[in-house]
């Protein structure tokens, strides 16, 4: 029997343009149910796609902060969120639930 070769999965090498960033954003902002390290995770992907160290500087934050913040394992502050999104050139919405 012949071995299968696979590779892991990475979302951000399928992030190509900002359309694409925004609709993965607004997907897992869907899914995540509340869970603020999935969002956090999120934005590592899109950041990782754009790159870590433009964003980083966009942000005003250091790269390794970033990616600490943006790893999926702690919480960043709405603050850092929002310098990250505005770096990622995304704008987040609101709309009221039904």
């Amino acid at each position: 029997m012949s071995k299968i070769l696979t590779t892991r999965y990475d979302v951000a090498e399928h992030l190509r343009t900002p359309e694409e960033m925004a609709a993965y954003l607004e997907a897992c902002l869907e899914e995540a149910n509340g869970d603020t390290l999935f969002i956090a995770k999120a934005l590592g992907d899109i950041a990782r796609a754009k790159g870590m160290t433009q964003v980083a500087r966009d942000a005003g934050l250091s790269r390794e902060s970033l990616y600490k913040a943006l790893s999926g394992e702690r919480s960043p502050s709405f603050d850092t969120i929002l310098k990250v999104v505005h770096a990622l050139g995304l704008k987040l919405h609101a709309q009221a639930s039904h």
